[in-house]
């Protein structure tokens, strides 16, 4: 076998048996959340034995390790439970299936951090490689000093100065970003507007000075000197030579902001109401939804794994020394 796709599979074997472990650390920590789902939805004036048959019609009586069985059987085939919500004690059920729940919710996610990576990844590489190329001028400084401030504000605090800025001050674009699935494409665009624009400065910061570092890394390497020396300029010895070369790190640290992109959107989808998955999490743990809470963690780690190991197969087969490490 090739020993990049025996590395390949590796990796992905690897990632099956994370999964494995995240699966068990997510149902454990919902175990551990305060209070009881009867109690929050029947009332703390509820009779017992109505909290009793309650749980027993939701099978919360059963012991932890059979649910969690009975829930890893269940993803397995595709089926992420029942929601909690909607149901009552008079005994009409109206709940849902979380399939449906957090499908249109992942839509509108991956939607938000898609407009943000097209975004954020052109520009972090056109600025990384400008400050590799004019290093220690005032464009390079001013970069640096630009990207540090805005990736030392946390989310919320760079969401709500964007709210103040650009939807009180000067409004340009809605402080809510209320999407439905009637809208058009760039109607909706324009509601995600500030969302994206927070999710971009937070994480361009991040691959724009690691793609620098690597180019500036790899302009001490002989091969940069001898493309020098040979009368090659600035510019085409950093974007023929040292960005190829430089794919490795620089993908990775490209995965890991995408793999954010994407987990990281609670903060930003609560703080602009955006019906995404973050938002969806929110209000189940609120309402003790314990399906929902389950499925929207395993979407996330199932999103950073599989994006992580993307950044391994790119690393590996841009850098095949990865393969024989000394």
């Amino acid at each position: 076998m090739h020993p990049v796709l025996s590395t390949v599979l590796q990796r992905l074997g690897l990632g099956v048996v994370t999964l494995f472990f995240v699966s068990l650390i997510i149902f454990s920590s919902i175990q551990l959340l305060p209070g009881d789902f009867g109690e929050a939805v029947l009332g703390q004036a509820a009779l017992p034995e109505t909290i009793e048959a309650f749980r027993k019609e939701l099978g919360l009586d059963q012991p932890a390790w059979k649910r969690y069985i009975n829930w890893v059987a269940s993803v397995m085939t595709g089926d992420l439970g029942t929601s909690f919500s909607g149901r009552a004690s008079s005994g009409i059920d109206r709940s849902r299936a979380v399939v449906d729940l957090v499908a249109p919710r992942l839509w509108n996610t991956l939607f938000l951090a898609s407009m943000a990576a097209v975004i954020a990844v052109p520009l972090s590489l056109i600025l990384g490689v400008t400050a590799a190329l004019y290093r220690n001028s005032f464009y390079d400084r001013s970069v640096n000093a630009a990207t540090l401030t805005t990736i030392s504000f946390p989310e919320f605090f760079v969401a709500y100065i964007l709210i103040v800025v650009l939807a009180s001050l000067w409004p340009l674009f809605p402080s809510l970003a209320n999407v439905t699935e009637t809208m058009s494409f760039t109607e909706r665009v324009y509601k995600c507007a500030l969302p994206a624009l927070t999710l971009t400065l937070v994480i361009v910061a991040h691959m724009m000075r690691m793609t620098r570092a690597s180019i500036i890394n790899l302009l001490a390497s002989p091969y940069i000197e001898m493309a020098q020396l040979k009368g090659a300029s600035r510019s085409k010895v950093i974007l023929k030579h040292a960005l190829p070369n430089a794919w490795a790190p620089i993908a990775t640290v490209i995965a890991f902001n995408l793999a954010y992109l994407v987990v990281g959107v609670v903060v930003v989808e609560v703080v602009f109401v955006y019906p995404g998955v973050g938002q969806l999490m929110v209000d189940a743990v609120s309402s003790r939804d314990i399906p929902v809470v389950q499925a929207c963690a395993l979407i996330f780690a199932g999103t950073y794994i599989i994006l992580n190991l993307i950044a391994d197969v790119i690393g590996i087969v841009t850098n095949p020394r990865l393969l024989h490490p000394r």
